[in-house]
């Protein structure tokens, strides 16, 4: 057992990844529901940001229905690198540009995600999601081709 935890070897990567997406992708899509609550959805629109743009309700409600498509999109697995770059884009914004870059106390929530997000970017769902579903069956078909 101490040899499994001091190897450089992954240990249960699979399942780590699952575990991790699913519950990324929870996170995002719980924030994202806030779509649905018209109230919170105001309050985002006064703040001073999002008052002086004329694009601002429509940037509220684009990042809302980023994080509630790309959390769910990550749950699921599904077009993970595309999620992962929603989610990244809109992080990348509340971070950079509405919290002014502070990541290392107030905005450090949405740059933890933007890191989350570059993960699954770079590694995919892993093997226990709908990508793999799909690529898989998508392989077994032209292997089916070959001469």
């Amino acid at each position: 057992m101490i040899k499994k935890i001091i190897s450089p070897s992954p240990v249960y990567e699979q399942e780590g990844l699952l575990a991790i997406r699913i519950i990324v992708g929870f996170f995002m899509l719980y924030h994202g529901w806030e779509i649905f609550n018209q109230v919170k959805m105001n309050e985002y629109v006064q703040w001073d940001l999002f008052k002086k743009s004329p694009m601002g309700k429509w940037l509220v409600y684009a990042g809302k229905g980023a994080e509630l498509i790309g959390g769910l999109l990550l749950m699921l697995g599904m077009f993970t690198r595309l999620a992962a770059v929603m989610i990244t884009g809109t992080m990348c914004y509340i971070c950079f540009v509405i919290g002014h870059g502070k990541i290392w106390y107030e905005d450090q929530h949405p740059f933890l995600f933007i890191l989350l997000a570059a993960v699954f970017f770079f590694t995919g769902a892993g093997r226990y999601s709908i990508d793999q579903f799909i690529l898989k069956k998508k392989s077994d078909e032209r292997a089916g081709f070959e001469f």
